[in-house]
């Protein structure tokens, strides 16, 4: 898969995911939200290790410089 995701958009998304698990282990969030948010954390883990986001090809979205493009 060709990696659509800069360092950017890469650091937000991990950002987010920590955030989220903080939340949860402080006890903020429960129940249907943990369980929505949680997988969107893991979703956005995934996408931020593996550098491409799944949602970014169908809407012709790249967040790498062009310069650093291959």
């Amino acid at each position: 898969m060709q990696k659509n995701m800069g360092s950017v958009d890469r650091i937000v998304r991990v950002i987010a995911a920590l955030a989220v698990g903080v939340l949860f282990f402080i006890g903020e969030i429960s129940g249907l939200a943990a369980i929505v948010l949680g997988i969107l954390a893991a979703v956005f883990l995934m996408t931020s290790a593996m550098g491409s986001c799944p949602l970014y090809i169908p809407l012709k979205l790249n967040t790498i410089g062009k310069e650093k493009q291959k």
